[in-house]
């Protein structure tokens, strides 16, 4: 009898192996989004910082996928690199 479900477990465990794979293969051949169309807004994840003050933001949406940096103290703002993401 425990043979059985040994083999039942196999079949079950390579069948699950095989769907997966197959599935990881399809995953592959879909093409990537349409860029959005010009003026609707793009997720981005961008900190910058104020040479001047020191004040930092982050901005989470733009109209493009590199937007210009933002001005504060009437200086732009440097990129920097985010510390834990």
């Amino acid at each position: 009898m425990s043979t059985i479900i040994w083999v039942a477990f196999g079949v079950f465990f390579g069948w699950v192996l095989w769907k997966s794979g197959i599935a990881m293969l399809r995953s592959f051949t879909q093409l990537p989004p349409e860029p959005a169309p010009s003026g609707e807004l793009r997720k981005v994840k961008r900190n910058y910082r104020c040479d001047v003050c020191g004040v930092e933001l982050r901005m989470t949406t733009a109209p493009d996928e590199d937007p210009p940096p933002p001005r504060h103290c009437l200086e732009d703002m440097t990129e920097v690199a985010p510390l834990y993401d």
